[in-house]
């Protein structure tokens, strides 16, 4: 299977998952060990993240609107999916945004780490009075 075909397929696996808030289906995708790192959340073990995600989730709609592959510095194979969220918050607040998610992945293709890529300045603030608590902020003590 061509790298082009195996993002596209994973792609939409990943989106597929998210969008219907499928936990065991999108944890299928990532390595027993794999993390993500969230402007809204922080790092933390997939697991606990889509848990979490989907908890504060009333609905989503996702778009593709792209797919990029590579590598790190370190030969690691990357590939990065830029979509549309129309994220609908938990108590109704529609909180959409453009975003890209980084996927690093290990030998066997899993997600490894996911970092997601988004300006937060709209979405922080529904997110956190939706949440009823404060979203993770790099540097805060």
């Amino acid at each position: 299977m061509s790298a082009d075909l195996k993002s596209t397929t994973l792609a939409d696996a990943y989106l597929t998952a998210l969008q219907c808030e499928d936990l065991e289906g999108v944890l299928a995708l990532f390595a027993d060990d794999g993390y993500v790192h969230s402007p809204l959340y922080g790092p933390r073990p997939a697991r606990d993240f889509y848990t979490e995600l989907f908890v504060d989730s009333h609905s989503s709609a996702l778009t593709l609107l792209g797919t990029m592959h590579g590598s790190t510095v370190d030969g690691n194979p990357l590939l990065s999916i830029w979509f549309y969220f129309d994220w609908t918050l938990a108590d109704g607040t529609s909180a959409p945004f453009d975003v890209v998610d980084v996927l690093e992945l290990d030998d066997e293709g899993k997600i490894k780490k996911l970092y997601i890529v988004y300006d937060t300045v709209d979405v922080r603030p529904a997110f956190e009075i939706s949440s009823a608590r404060p979203s993770y902020r790099a540097g805060r003590r």
